[in-house]
């Protein structure tokens, strides 16, 4: 059976029933490989979505993360927001405030808000580290998936929150609750490809697990690739490259015409005034 695209409604309803996987792309190889295993969702930055992303990837719920700090102003969130759905984005991802979120839920878009953790605000909890380990820290994380309830989110990533409660909160919410380092209990899990594929040179969070080794491949990759430049490099010092295989011949008879027609012209003066180029490059009758 041909897999279909989820719809906003489907998760909606579907939600609690199984767990869904989506994973934060950043190149159309990663989106075609993401189409390819079968993965319910993905999520890229805006300046990435494309028609041929869209073509790349038919049956994979797309979101759109809107840059934080790029787009400033409600307008722009909406008019970012508007262009990717017309790219063909099914949902997109906004850590801007709850007056934006609201504004582009207004216009129909399907939102992804964010509670918990929230990267972009680390300066706030002290830099990067887990929230609701207390009652009271919990609590605000409750409020926030409420208000984006308010504000006409349907979904919001769930971001290194306790899994017991991160599935209190995805028990009692309509949220469709994307978890990323927040256990089990919600709705999707959620990590980023780089962390899957082994090609993050950074830190690599607790909650994200690494399949491959992509940057072992990739310095592998690196040291032929400086081989072979080199081995080039030694073969046109040398004279073995270009070698006959790589070299376009002539006909000897047109040759020694070419070479005679030559050393006439060599022998006429020069013609008065440029010689236009079309002239110079127009086959012979």
């Amino acid at each position: 059976m041909t897999r279909a695209k989820p719809t906003v409604a489907e998760l909606v309803a579907g939600k609690g029933n199984r767990q869904l996987t989506d994973v934060f792309v950043l190149s159309l190889e990663e989106v075609r490989a993401v189409e390819e295993a079968g993965l319910d969702m993905m999520c890229l930055p805006d300046e990435m979505m494309s028609r041929e992303v869209r073509e790349a990837a038919p049956t994979t719920f797309i979101i759109a993360a809107l840059a934080y700090g790029v787009h400033a102003t409600t307008d722009e969130y909406l008019r970012m927001g508007m262009a990717m759905y017309r790219l063909g984005a099914d949902a997109v991802y906004c850590a801007a405030g709850l007056d934006t979120v609201a504004r582009l839920a207004a216009e129909g878009l399907a939102v992804v808000g964010h509670i918990g953790f929230i990267p972009t605000h680390r300066t706030w909890y002290g830099g990067y580290r887990a929230v609701g380990k207390t009652a009271g820290s919990a609590l605000r994380v409750w409020r926030q998936a409420r208000a984006l309830e308010d504000a006409g989110a349907f979904a919001a990533e769930i971001e290194l929150v306790p899994e017991p409660v991160a599935a209190a909160i995805s028990q009692r919410s309509s949220l469709f609750l994307i978890s990323m380092g927040s256990g089990a209990g919600c709705d999707a899990q959620y990590l980023f490809s780089m962390d899957i594929l082994g090609s993050n040179t950074g830190h690599y969070p607790r909650h994200s697990k690494k399949y491959r080794d992509f940057q072992a491949a990739y310095e592998r990759l690196h040291d032929e690739r400086v081989a072979a430049y080199g081995e080039y490099r030694a073969d046109v010092e040398s004279g073995v490259y270009p070698a006959a295989e790589h070299k376009l011949q002539i006909d000897g008879a047109e040759l020694e015409e070419f070479l005679q027609a030559l050393d006439a012209d060599d022998d006429d003066p020069r013609p008065q005034g440029a010689v236009p180029w079309a002239e110079m490059t127009r086959p012979p009758k």
